[in-house]
């Protein structure tokens, strides 16, 4: 009877390993942890503290309009894209504009389909290349921060 249990127990742990893994990978780490900010988080609705970013990507706040300028890039060789996104609540929002980066890189102006506005929020968010040539978030993988483990991410606010 013992040996019955210890099966079925060995199965349904291998069952939810597999379970796991799957979500893992296809919704990234990001479906473990969530950035949920507390009051003393939030100040008030065009100036409000952000969560921290990477150590990867540097980026300051900064005037609104269609170019967005990221301080600082630091991955290795074959580069990531550099990607600015709409930050809606606690969520990533819309891919704003996008720039290829072949390595460690200072000052890399990404040029943006649509302008960013005075007073929002807005994040630096880096995406392995497909060697494509062309940006898609949809099927790119978002670049994980080696020293954190996370997803590197680096948020800003712009001026009003």
């Amino acid at each position: 009877m013992m040996k019955g249990f210890s099966i079925n127990s060995f199965v349904a742990g291998i069952m939810l390993g597999a379970l796991l893994t799957g979500v893992w990978f296809i919704g990234g780490p990001s479906v473990f942890t969530t950035f949920t900010p507390s009051s003393s988080e939030l100040t008030t609705d065009t100036e409000r503290k952000l969560p921290q970013g990477s150590g990867a990507i540097s980026v300051a706040d900064q005037a609104s309009g269609d170019t967005v300028v990221v301080e600082s890039v630091t991955v290795p060789p074959p580069g990531v894209w550099v990607a600015v996104r709409e930050v809606n609540g606690n969520d990533l929002g819309n891919v704003l504009g996008a720039a290829r980066v072949g390595g460690p890189r200072t000052q890399v102006s990404v040029p943006l389909l649509r302008a960013t506005e005075p007073g929002r929020a807005y994040a630096i968010e880096l995406y392995r290349d497909d060697g494509s040539g062309e940006f898609d978030p949809a099927t790119f993988s978002v670049y994980v921060d080696f020293e954190t483990g996370a997803r590197a991410v680096a948020y800003f606010n712009t001026a009003e």
